[in-house]
């Protein structure tokens, strides 16, 4: 499993059985569920690392679109509004992707 040594299955499952339904999926109320929001910065990076498909450095919006994908490949796929509302909150300096400040302020916001 990717997330190996950072976050739980059991969290990890119970995360996505919480936003199964279209447009349900809300970044806040998923971090805290899957333990995002109380890690530490290098969990975070190695989160981050996880995400960031490419290695470009930066979460685009079409691997923001799969992002639960990451925690399990059987997940669906964020939905366009999802998506948008996510990379808004995420997107520090309008450039249409999050680098790892980014989300760092995104897991933060929850503690």
């Amino acid at each position: 499993m990717a997330f190996a040594g950072i976050l739980s299955d059991a969290d990890i499952t119970a995360a996505l059985a919480a936003c199964q339904a279209a447009d349900s999926f809300k970044h806040k109320d998923f971090f805290a569920k899957v333990g995002l929001a109380s890690k530490s910065a290098d969990d975070i990076k190695k989160a981050f690392a996880i995400i960031d498909q490419d290695k470009s450095g930066f979460i685009e919006e079409d691997e923001l679109k799969l992002f639960l994908q990451n925690f399990s490949a059987s997940a669906r796929a964020l939905t366009d509004a999802e998506t948008q509302a996510f990379l808004k909150a995420g997107d520090t300096d309008g450039d249409g992707k999050i680098g790892v400040d980014g989300e760092r302020r995104l897991w933060a916001a929850n503690k």
